[in-house]
């Protein structure tokens, strides 16, 4: 079994990945009756009361991914998705790398790049940021690349509703990276970086 941190995904009937949820909500998910099937490994074995009548104890056993009744219109919300920007999930997006310089920091040395800076109208959305280490993004100031003489290394994308919820993951196990990855488009970015993430696991 595993620490209790490690999250639970969360998906619809069909399939479709819906959030990240703790132990204690699948347990109540499980207690409702509200949980489909399962996927994935057994994580979680919780142990309840003893059954006056059987003398019994109660177990239940939480997989890592766990399918859930009672999601309507989830598909159609996800298709017209657009996640929210935060700087966690943008450094998760481009792997904690600063596209200027391809150098690897710590999120303390991390922030948030606009490629063209909104003092020269850019928006801060998802296909305008970049991670950036606090150097280059001091020496970019509020110039676009090319004014800066700075090469941009990819391209900045807005993440499908899949690649967020992988995004918002914490220590995401290897049988929910390979699950998420069927969601994710081949032509993403994220794709060949989970195919390695199931590698090294």
């Amino acid at each position: 079994m595993y620490s209790l941190d490690h999250q639970i995904l969360r998906t619809d009937t069909s399939g479709m990945p819906l959030e990240w949820i703790g132990y204690q909500e699948a347990v109540h998910l499980y207690h409702l009756g509200r949980v489909a099937f399962v996927l994935g490994e057994p994580i979680y074995r919780v142990r309840g009361g003893i059954n006056a009548r059987t003398g019994r104890r109660s177990v239940i056993e939480v997989n890592s991914i766990i399918a859930t009744r009672g999601d309507p219109h989830v598909r159609r919300k996800v298709k017209r998705y657009t996640p929210p920007l935060s700087n966690r999930t943008l450094f998760a997006r481009d792997a904690h790398l600063c596209l200027y310089c391809g150098q690897h920091f710590p999120v303390s040395l991390l922030s948030r790049d606009h490629v063209t800076p909104l003092s020269q109208g850019g928006a801060d959305t998802w296909k305008n940021v970049v991670t950036a280490c606090r150097r280059c993004n001091n020496h970019k100031a509020g110039r676009t690349p090319e004014q800066a003489g700075m090469e941009l290394l990819a391209v900045p994308f807005v993440p499908t509703h899949a690649e967020y919820i992988y995004l918002k993951g914490r220590r995401v196990l290897a049988d929910q990276m390979k699950f998420l990855l069927a969601h994710i488009p081949r032509s993403s970015p994220l794709h060949q970086r989970l195919r390695l993430q199931i590698t090294e696991a």
